[in-house]
């Protein structure tokens, strides 16, 4: 009968660990708006990129940039150091922001739209963060969904770079704005799951969900709201 009894001694601070890991993730991932805001401001009235001039050449730079610091932080991720490189990331996240945001400006009600796209930002995430804790999710399931989503992402991303189709690129925009959701619901369960222990690693998935989610909410409302 002894063996049978369950010790739930633990059960408190394991949920516990997982709020406060929680909670450090949001705590970074405000901060780490804080550059990305300056980088885009920055990127406004210079943009470093566009001394740069050949389109696939800047096609390299980003990738390789993103792709590069996304690496450098998974590495450092229980350390200081991942969140120095998570700062500079959100800073040249912010940067590459930048142009989408000088191109609003053409549009008389392109201020307008990017408050209502951030807005709708703002709205989405408090929605996934809610229903990541009461909804009735297989994490396991939704990750595998979310991983061959990326897949299809990805090869659409780098098609449009050669075929530059403004209907594919809507496209590719509205699926960004259903998987980056779904992506940030995933990612906050994972946490109270206890699937995550790094709170660099789960601001860095929430943070480019976000910048996902915006940038392609404003895109989608300046082609079809867009008034020049």
């Amino acid at each position: 009968m002894h063996n049978q009894m369950q010790d739930y001694t633990q059960i408190g601070t394991q949920i516990t660990e997982q709020e406060v890991l929680l909670q450090k993730t949001y705590n970074l991932l405000a901060l780490s708006f804080i550059p990305c805001a300056l980088g885009a401001a920055a990127s406004m009235f210079f943009n470093p990129l566009a001394l740069v001039g050949n389109y696939w050449v800047i096609v390299g730079i980003t990738f390789a940039f993103f792709y590069g610091m996304c690496f450098a932080i998974e590495k450092n991720r229980y350390n200081q150091t991942g969140v120095v490189l998570l700062m500079v990331f959100t800073f040249g996240m912010g940067l590459l922001l930048g142009p989408l945001l000088q191109y609003s400006g053409f549009f008389a009600n392109g201020i307008k739209l990017v408050g209502v796209a951030a807005a709708m930002t703002a709205g989405i995430f408090f929605t996934m963060a809610a229903m990541a804790r009461r909804a009735n999710i297989n994490t396991n399931a939704l990750g595998r969904f979310l991983g061959m989503g990326a897949i299809v992402l990805m090869i659409g991303v780098v098609a449009n770079l050669f075929l530059k189709l403004p209907a594919l690129s809507l496209a590719i925009s509205g699926a960004f704005v259903i998987f980056s959701s779904l992506l940030i619901m995933w990612q906050i369960r994972s946490v109270l799951e206890g699937g995550e222990d790094s709170h660099i690693s789960a601001a860095l998935t929430i943070f480019i969900s976000i910048y996902n989610l915006f940038s392609s909410l404003l895109r989608l409302l300046l082609a079809f709201a867009g008034e020049e």
